[in-house]
């Protein structure tokens, strides 16, 4: 085959070359079948728009959804078909086919405008479609409230809420949130809100009762929103109870696809099971179903889905079920087929609407968009009329189809497009001439276009081709509508060769196509049929040839070969076609002849009958008018006989009869039509038809009878009321039809000019002729004419007036308007209309009587054809703001004017409420709940610190309207911060909101702590200070700090040791233990909190301090040179033992004496390694040992080294004495040389008579005897006797010379053995008065002094005198006493939390050298004491390992050879820390609820020392029995199982090392539901009244007679006070304890002999100031020489300044801290008292200032200097006392029992006040800053009460002031440092001294009796050495002026001193070295504090 594009071509080349004169075949061919409808279409923009719903306020506008290529005409019509026609300023329909409907008031609301079904239509070429019907509707803003109603539940069940919405706006009213108490309910947890707007609240809560519920909804058109009432659940207890269904289902229907949700909610107890079925069985598995809380939730549904669907619920108590059936829908689809199709006139059309989804629908069916009516052509079928069906289809069938289904409002369409056209079939492709052999196949193809498509049949030499074995015939139609047919012939023979032809054939006509097929084979013809021709016609004869091949085929008549005219033609196939077949000429035989071989031929005939057709001879018919007669002939002018007949009108037979008033006559050719009385029922189509057996012909005429126009109807008067439809009638009749039209005039007088009435679609011409005025207007009122014409006469016309009766309508009034609450405002609103006008305002629904609400007054005014009606409100209130109405009336109608009233006022608050809270921001939302009634503009967020006011307050303004959050940002973290919010609108500003408290979260410090000092303590620790950062950089509560450390030096790591401690205070301390001596480090703090650490301080470097070598120098040897000189060598301590910089070496050593006592301890310092000791004791022992020395101190010391010296030439020998024992002899005696320098070997003694000349005699005396006989000498003569020691070393120095002679008698002394301490005699040297002997003392008969018991008192010198007649000798024998060693002076150095460093002065050491020292210390309250022994060159000691915060008591004996001294007073001593103490600041709870309470632990406080226990103890209020609970938690603790609703005791203890510290509270559980409960009460019986107003009247009574009365007495104490303030002067008074002599002599005492080393001990570790009076003993101790005699004003009294002593150092030592001592006297006392009382009590001796007398001195005596003290740690105040000159009381005893206990201190603060104001006035204080640093109530509670600074402007009397006594410390800050040189001369306690002179002892205690001045301690004190303290005076007011004790007066007057007692104890010298060691250690700030009791 052939494809056919190449067919086409070789077919038109064919054509086009040989059959050119063939054109119908041409035509055929040419022609293809178009395959759709073209470019031109229709379609729809949105089909499924089928409802518009829209504010009256806004308008819609809505474009038609149709549409169409080329653009289509849209047009839009009511439902009913009426054409939309626009109504001004209410409805418009734009070019571009929108319709639009404008905003409108109510008075101007027409449902047949504003609620109607609507559709759009588009129409162009293609056709004209519909849309479905769209119901738009107008929806008014009309005031609606929402509800819910309260709601009751039981316990663990489910609540639910609706928002019930007024069924009027429930269409377009939604639930969009829910609230509880006026936050948004975020579903989750226990809320959930389900898709029909409804709150349900699972696991009911005793606390969801405490909250209201309010619905949030809002209007989907007009957008408000709307709030519900606060509705509230009951919550009961759970009762048993059957199921109760509280939400449930019912029938619905819900399209596929979408989800449902099938709410089932019972109540009930036990809670009741849910099951769900459907259909009567459990639901099956499947995922798309879920159950809720809410219910069953069916996603994704299915028709399957569909069913009866039931839910039980069922408990222990019953069941119950709710039902419902669910209809699951499809949603309508239409599918018409076929589409867009186009076909020929005539053909039968079939058109199948396809319906998916609901079974029940309607369908109709609209062609060009009108209902489709059946008819002969067009049937509708099937069981839904589904099909439908057009039977010979025209061309007015054209168009557009359009098949509707509609299902309860819902409607889906589709549609075609038919295109009816000449359908005649054409051939588009064919096959061509071929030969075939014999059995050789082939195949034929011919296809076809039509309308309908053509059916094929094929024809073989005019003989059908028959389906058979050898024709296999098919047909098919493409979709393009071409039908393609085939022949396929398989073994061809002879037979099947000719012509073969095929014809399409349809319901239009058809078209055939042939050509010749020849087989090879003899050629022969096959028979030919005879052929009947239609004369006028064309005809073909086909020559029947078969065989191939043959020369030619030639056709013959009559023998004459054709053609032989120019009708006749011969086609090459052998075809003749005669054109116009004739009759005559035409018809007869035909031969056709086949030349098969030359001369050979073949012939076969056929013969040719013509026919002749009718034909009619034309005539017209003439038009006539009624009541004539009409004849009408129709003539057949030629045709083959018979000829039949007929008539046709209109297409239909006539019948001739009476019926129809026709009469027909015919005859043989001709036939007529008679009318005899001619009526418009005649008129038509007449048609006379003529037929034969050749065809059927006709000739049609239309018969036209006339009538003139005539009323039918005649127009009259008409009233039409305007808004309303009118019709005008005037209906005519006549024939052709008239013509009418309308015309008008205006005017109510006679008309002048009519003028045709324009047709809108507001105004038509209805059929009949009348007019309708479907809107009547008031212009519409005048004359109409109505005038009609056919052209069939004259014109008729007929007037009429039409009447417009206006109905009362609203013609002015303000649809919305405005006012301001509280201002009158009027709603005036016009009305016009038919008199009389009634008038009536409604508010809402309610009519307004102004006659009974004042406030409304209503008045009416006329103005022309108007009344105006004014409605005033006086005043207008935020409830006017509702819609009023006006509504006229009148006989015709109702008019109503509809007013919304807005009273606008400044907006509500908006509710102002937290989200989230961060560091330093937080998130605020707020609900604007009221706006006023005017649109927020913006709102302003202020806030501020909560302790400042709103002028300090920070804003965020203009915040936009449409946000309803804001974050505030770059806030302060952890600071509470008070918020609140306005709203903005034209009115004004709202009120604030309420006034929000919220705490922002802590963040990480972004400030370093500060002014981070350094302060090396020792060798192994720095003391690290510091300030908390800045209080606005700390972001949050410090909890404590990290504190890094770094060795800055050669080998270190370079990382930071970070140590972390708790914060206690805004001052911080902080020791760095254990470190590296004398190493560099760097150090740095953190502060951090809850959130993080902060930034670092800047690295701060320090040096820890040198410490003393650890190790000895190495390699030490001693040699000794010369008797006198020993050279000490040694190497350097390793470098790494040094621990500081070596400031050189100190060579220690001493003397050691044969009798075991040691000399006088001595050294040497050098730089260099090798020291030469020179002025040794010759031929001595010495001990010998090297250390090294830095700046710190001594280092180790060496090994004893022993060392004798060498030996030398004695010294003399002593004490020679010479007596003649005889005539002749003399007996020399002598002593031991004071100084052997060597071992003795020989004495030899001299003996001279003579002068220098002659040389002696010499004698030699054994080293064992001291004396020696001379003889042989002269009597008479006077001998020089002297002798001298020999040593190895030679012979020593000679003694004295005595003169003897020889044989004169004299007593003398053998000598004295001190041994046995005897003596011969004994004469005191004192007093010359012989001892007398006592039970210790004895004289022997020979003189010896025996004394027993030997005491320390005994030493001393003690001469015996022998006499006789002949004279006198004496001896002196010094008598030395060893005593075990005196008690030591103890005191306390440092304090640290575990340590105690102690240091003492030794005491004498008893005549024999202290061997070393033993140190006891035991805890306070125990007598368990241990033991160290410390060695005899220490004298400090550090005790390590201490308890934190736990008083120690310590005491210190020295050992020497003869035992153990006396112990030191037992002193005591605290370790750094407290006892736990609970911080107020802290909440005790940190959560309570009805079963469970938190306890915050880190309210405690450690006090520096780690809590270790924590114990509580809580019992119901009112039961007796505690429980008891132990904590291991230090943050936070829960009680749990506690009782509602109960009011709890709470006992709270801490325990550290130090003590406990107790907390008591009590709290009160909350009820179930959440709610606190009140204070119990006591219960009241009856008469309870009485006795409680009785019970609390009485005290009241007393307590208010008792302040009365101590008022006045208060007062008057006051007022004498104040008057000794003004009047008197201060006495200062010292008095101190102050032991100068054994025996308690006074100072008068005169001294005779050698003095005495002076002792002195002074223990004052505390003192405290009191104020009070001393009414009975107004005199002072006066404290100079001058004064002691002298009087006191009896106006002094004394005061009491808090002081503590100067401490005790060494030489080169630190000044010893004693501020955290007790004052030790007798620790017996002090441990009844602490049994007595739970806390410790203080005692203090009482110390007076005295006041000089004016005569004294020029310079105030009124001051008392002081030292200046760094503030210690821990916050507490380290304070030195200062150095005054003091007496001590003589009785020790005494001095205790005057101790005044700070507990029984009467004085009130309004005291301290007073003398603290006359301190402030002072010259020296004025700039001096006063900082209270701590108060306490008593000394039994060591809580701080009250911190503060007042400036020197300031008055002390502004603290407050507890009415109870209490104790308060302040201190003054000092000078700067470095000007110590203000004072030059400080009394320095050094250590003792045994050769101090009593003189300088008396100096010593007269040191303490001095009168305190500004130049020191008067003359003596500057003569003495001894110094003034450095200058910080606090002047105390006097009316004497300042007077200075001379030097005079101290010295030369000791007799004025007889009441100040002397001792020998002295620790005080007066040195001028001690001013230098005082200005080394004057480093650091410094403050001084005084303690005020």
């Amino acid at each position: 085959m052939f494809a056919a594009g190449h067919l086409t071509y070789i077919c038109y080349d064919y054509f086009a070359t040989h059959l050119k004169d063939i054109p119908a075949l041409s035509i055929f061919f040419f022609h293809p079948l178009i395959e759709d409808v073209g470019s031109t279409r229709l379609y729809f923009v949105n089909a499924s728009l089928q409802r518009v719903t829209y504010s009256s306020s806004v308008g819609v506008s809505l474009p038609c959804p149709a549409g169409g290529t080329p653009s289509a005409i849209l047009r839009w019509y009511l439902a009913t078909g009426d054409d939309i026609y626009d109504v001004p300023h209410i409805r418009h329909v734009h070019a571009n086919g929108t319709l639009q409907l404008y905003p409108f008031s109510p008075s101007a609301y027409n449902s047949y405008i504003h609620d109607n079904d609507y559709f759009c239509t588009a129409e162009n070429q293609a056709g004209k479609i519909r849309s479905p019907n769209i119901r738009i509707k107008a929806v008014f803003r009309e005031p609606y409230t929402v509800r819910v109603a309260d709601q009751r539940s039981m316990r663990g069940n489910v609540a639910v809420f609706k928002c019930l919405i007024p069924a009027a706006v429930q269409e377009y009213v939604s639930v969009v949130s829910w609230e509880r108490d006026t936050v948004s309910i975020v579903p989750g947890n226990r809320f959930s809100l389900t898709s029909f707007g409804a709150l349900y609240i699972s696991d009911v809560q005793k606390e969801d009762a405490l909250s209201t519920y309010r619905c949030i909804t809002k209007h989907k058109y007009s957008g408000e929103t709307r709030q519900s009432n606060g509705a509230r659940l009951s919550v009961m207890d759970p009762n048993e109870s059957s199921p109760t269904i509280l939400d449930s289902f019912q029938a619905g229907e819900v399209y596929a696809g979408q989800s449902i949700e099938l709410p089932c909610i019972a109540g009930g107890y036990p809670s009741p099971t849910v099951r769900w079925l459907k259909d009567g069985r459990p639901l099956p598995s499947d995922a798309r179903w879920t159950r809720r809380l809410t219910g069953l939730t069916i996603s994704d549904l299915r028709q399957e889905d569909s069913g009866s669907y039931a839910c039980e619920v069922t408990n222990s108590f019953g069941s119950k079920e709710v039902s419902g059936q669910l209809h699951v829908i499809d949603p309508l689809r239409v599918t018409l087929s076929p589409k867009n199709l186009k076909t020929g006139i005539s053909s039968t059309l079939f058109f199948t609407c396809t319906v998916e989804g609901s079974p029940e629908y309607t369908i109709t069916w609209y062609s060009n968009t009108e209902p489709i009516v059946p008819d002969q052509h067009i049937s509708i079928q099937g069981q839904h009329n589904d099909t439908l069906q057009i039977t010979a289809a025209q061309k007015f069938h054209s168009g557009a189809y359009q098949c509707f289904a509609s299902r309860k409002g819902h409607t889906a369409q589709d549609f075609s497009i038919i295109l009816l056209e000449d359908g005649t079939p054409r051939i588009v492709s064919s096959f061509s001439e071929r030969v075939v052999n014999p059995g050789e196949p082939f195949s034929l193809m011919c296809a076809a276009k039509g309308a309908p498509p053509p059916s094929i049949t094929w024809t073989l030499d005019d003989e059908p081709v028959v389906r058979d074995s050898t024709y296999k015939t098919s047909q098919y139609t493409l979709s393009d509508g071409l039908t393609v047919s085939h022949v396929n012939v398989s073994s061809p023979q002879i037979r099947d060769g000719g012509v073969y032809r095929c014809v399409a054939r349809n319901s239009a006509g058809s078209a055939e196509y042939q050509a010749r097929i020849n087989v090879r084979g003899p050629p022969r013809i096959r028979p030919m049929r005879d052929i009947t021709a239609v004369a006028g016609r064309n005809t073909y004869i086909t020559c029947r040839v078969i065989g191939y091949p043959y020369y030619s085929i030639k056709w013959l008549k009559d023998g004459m070969q054709l053609p032989d005219n120019h009708r006749q033609v011969v086609f090459e196939n052998g075809t003749l076609r005669l054109t116009d077949v004739q009759k005559g000429a035409d018809e007869g035989t035909y031969l056709c002849s086949v030349l098969i071989q030359p001369q050979v031929s073949i012939n076969q005939t056929v013969h040719v009958t013509v026919k002749v057709p009718p034909l009619i001879q034309p005539f017209d018919i003439p038009s006539t008018s009624v009541g004539k007669l009409m004849y009408i002939a129709c003539v057949v002018s030629s045709g083959d006989m018979p000829i039949r007949i007929t008539w046709h009108k209109d297409g239909q037979l006539i019948v001739p009869g009476s019926a129809s008033g026709v009469a027909i006559e015919t005859k043989e050719f001709m036939s007529s039509l008679q009318i005899s009385k001619v009526t418009l029922k005649h008129n038509g189509n007449y048609t006379c038809i003529a037929s034969n057996a050749a065809a059927t012909v006709s000739w049609e005429r239309q018969l036209i009878v006339t009538v003139p126009p005539r009323f039918v109807v005649q127009p009259n008067n008409q009233d039409c009321i305007y808004g309303k439809a009118g019709v005008l009638n005037c209906s005519v009749e006549g024939y052709p039809p008239p013509k009418v039209m309308w015309k008008h005039a205006k005017g109510k007088r006679n008309p002048q000019q009519y003028h045709p009435v324009p047709l809108t679609g507001r105004i038509q011409i209805m059929s009949n002729g009348s007019l309708l005025i479907r809107h009547v207007l008031e212009d519409d009122r005048g004359y109409y004419l109505c005038q009609a014409s056919n052209g069939v006469g004259s014109d008729i016309s007929k007037s009429m007036i039409l009447t417009v009766k206006i109905p009362a309508m609203i013609t002015s009034h303000p649809n919305t308007t405005m006012a301001r609450k509280g201002q009158t405002k009027e709603l005036n609103c016009t009305a016009r209309g038919e008199q009389p006008i009634i008038i009536r305002w409604e508010r809402g629904d309610t009519v307004i009587d102004a006659e009974r609400n004042p406030r409304y007054s209503i008045t009416i005014n006329k103005k022309g054809d108007e009344v105006i009606s004014t409605l005033k409100l006086n005043p207008a209130e935020r409830g006017d703001s509702v819609f009023f109405s006006c509504h006229a009336i009148n006989s015709y109608g109702e008019g109503r004017g509809l007013i919304q009233l807005t009273v606008q006022e400044p907006p509500d608050p908006p509710e102002l409420e937290v989200r989230e809270v961060k560091d330093r921001s937080m998130n605020l939302r707020w609900i604007q709940r009221f706006d006023g009634n005017s649109i927020i503009t913006s709102y302003d967020i202020e806030y501020k610190n909560k302790s400042d006011s709103w002028d300090h307050m920070y804003t965020t303004r203009n915040i936009s309207p449409t946000n309803n959050q804001a974050n505030i940002v770059e806030l302060h973290p952890a600071c509470v911060y008070s918020i609140r919010m306005y709203s903005y609108n034209k009115i004004g500003r709202s009120l604030p909101s309420k006034e929000l408290t919220i705490s922002t979260e802590e963040a990480p410090p972004d400030g370093p702590p500060m002014d981070v000092i350094l302060q090396p303590m020792t060798s192994q620790s720095i003391r690290v200070t510091w300030r908390a950062p800045k209080k606005e950089l700390q972001n949050g509560v410090i909890r404590g700090y990290q504190i890094g450390y770094r060795e800055n030096g050669p080998g270190s790591n370079g990382q930071y040791s970070i140590v972390e401690m708790k914060a206690t205070g805004d001052s911080e301390v902080y020791t760095l233990d254990n470190l590296k001596k004398f190493a560099q480090y760097g150090v740095v703090v953190q502060a951090f909190n809850r959130a993080g650490t902060g930034p670092s301080s800047t690295e701060i470097n320090a040096t820890t301090l040198e410490d003393v070598p650890s190790e000895p120098p190495q390699n030490v040897r001693a040699i000794s040179v010369t008797s006198d000189e020993a050279v000490i060598t040694w190497a350097e301590p390793p470098r790494l033992t040094l621990h500081g910089v070596l400031k050189g070496y100190r060579v220690v050593f001493w003397s050691l004496f044969p009798d075991g006592e040691w000399g006088e301890m001595q050294n040497i310092t050098t730089t260099r390694e090798q020291v030469e000791l020179r002025g040794l004791e010759k031929f001595t022992n010495y001990s010998v040992q090297v250390l090294a020395y830095t700046q710190a101190g001594d280092g180790v010391r060496s090994n004893v080294l022993y060392i004798q010296t060498r030996e030398d030439l004695p010294g003399p020998p002593a004490g020679i004495k010479a007596v003649p024992s005889s005539p002749s002899s003399v007996v020399v005696s002598w002593l031991p040389p004071h100084k052997p320098n060597g071992v003795i070997r020989k004495y030899t003694i001299y003996c001279s008579r003579g002068g220098p000349t002659v040389a002696p005699s010499e004698y030699e005396a054994n080293p064992e005897m001291l004396f020696y006989r001379i003889t042989h000498l002269s009597r008479g003569k006077q001998y020089h006797i002297w002798a001298a020691a020999v040593t190895t070393a030679g012979r020593g120095n000679i003694s004295s010379k005595v003169t003897v002679e020889p044989s004169k008698k004299k007593i003398t002394f053998s000598g004295t053995r001190l041994t046995s301490v005897t003596c011969l005699c004994f004469v005191s040297e004192d007093t010359a008065i012989p001892v007398t002997a006592d039970s210790q003392k004895q004289i022997l008969s020979n003189g010896t002094l025996v004394l027993r018991s030997v005491k320390a008192e005994d030493s001393g010198y003690y001469t015996c005198t022998a006499t006789n007649t002949l004279g006198f000798d004496t001896i002196i024998v010094n008598l030395v006493v060893q005593v075990p060693p005196d008690q030591p002076r103890l005191t306390v150095s440092t304090t640290s939390t575990s340590s105690i460093t102690l240091a003492w002065i030794p005491g004498d050491n008893g005549g024999s050298s202290i061997r070393g020292f033993v140190l006891q210390y035991s805890v306070d309250n125990t007598e368990e004491w241990r033991d160290v022994f410390i060695s005899s060159s220490e004298r400090s000691f550090r005790l390590d390992n201490l308890r934190c915060g736990t008083w120690y008591k310590v005491k210190l004996a020295a050992k020497n050879s003869v035992g153990s001294g006396r112990i030191s007073e037992i002193i005591e001593a605290k370790t750094h820390g407290r006892e736990p103490v609970f911080n107020k600041d802290q909440p005790l709870l940190t959560h309570i609820n009805s079963t469970h309470a938190g306890l915050n632990l880190q309210g405690w406080t450690s006090g520096g020392c780690p809590i270790t226990d924590m114990m509580l103890d809580f019992r119901p209020k009112g039961t007796w029995a505690w429980q008891s609970l132990k904590a291991n938690s230090t943050t936070q603790l829960f009680l749990s199982e506690l009782r509602e609703a109960t009011w709890y005791e709470l006992k709270m203890k801490a325990c550290n090392s130090a003590g406990c510290g107790n907390q008591s509270s009590q709290f009160a559980t909350t009820d179930y539901d959440g709610s606190t409960i009140p204070p119990i009460k006591s219960a009241r019986g009856e008469g309870d009244d009485v006795k409680k107003l009785f019970s609390i009247g009485s005290p009241v009574i007393l307590v208010t007679l008792g302040v009365a009365l101590l008022f006045i007495i208060r007062k008057k104490r006051k007022e004498k006070r104040l008057k000794r303030l003004r009047d008197s002067s201060l006495t200062v008074c010292a008095v101190c304890m102050c032991v100068c002599s054994k025996n308690n002599r006074s100072i008068d005492t005169p001294v005779k002999g050698p003095p005495q080393g002076p002792r002195l001990h002074i223990d004052i570790p505390r003192v405290q100031l009191l104020i009070e009076d001393k009414e009975e003993d107004k005199a002072a101790v006066p404290v100079t020489d001058t004064e002691f005699s002298q009087s006191v004003n009896p106006q002094n009294f004394c005061t009491g300044v808090s002081l503590h002593h100067q401490a005790l150092i060494q030489n080169s030592g630190p000044l010893i801290d004693m501020s955290d001592i007790r004052p030790g006297t007798n620790p017996v006392s002090r441990k009844s008292i602490k049994s007595a009382h739970s806390s410790r009590n203080r005692y203090s001796s009482q110390w007076t200032l005295s006041r000089p007398s004016q005569s004294q001195s020029t310079a105030s005596a009124r001051t008392l200097t002081s030292d200046w003290r760094t503030m210690g740690s821990h916050g507490i105040t380290a304070t030195e006392s200062d150095s005054y000159s003091a007496s001590l009381s003589q009785d020790t005893d005494k001095g205790r029992n005057s101790m005044v206990s700070t507990e029984s201190a009467s004085s009130t603060y309004e005291e301290l006040a007073r003398a603290y104001e006359h301190a402030k006035l002072e010259e020296h204080l004025q700039h001096a800053k006063f900082t209270i640093t701590e108060c306490f109530i008593s000394d039994s509670s060591s809580d701080q009460m009250t911190t503060g600074t007042n400036d020197p402007a300031d008055s002390m009397t502004s603290l407050s002031t507890p009415s109870e006594p209490g104790i308060c410390r302040f201190t003054a800050s000092p000078p700067k440092p470095q000007d110590y040189d203000r004072g030059k001369n400080v009394a320095v306690p050094i250590p003792h001294r045994a050769n101090k002179s009593k003189y300088e002892e008396y100096l010593l205690c007269r040191d303490f009796a001095l009168t305190l001045g500004h130049s020191g301690l008067g003359s003596l004190g500057a003569s003495s050495g001894t110094a003034t303290l450095p200058q910080r005076t606090l002047t105390m007011p006097s009316s004497n002026t300042a007077a200075t004790a001379s030097t005079s007066s101290t010295s030369s007057n000791p007799t004025n001193s007889n009441k100040v007692g002397g001792s020998r104890d002295s620790l005080l010298e007066s040195s001028s070295s001690a001013l230098g060691r005082l200005q080394k250690q004057s480093v650091g700030a410094y403050s001084k504090s005084y303690t005020l009791v």
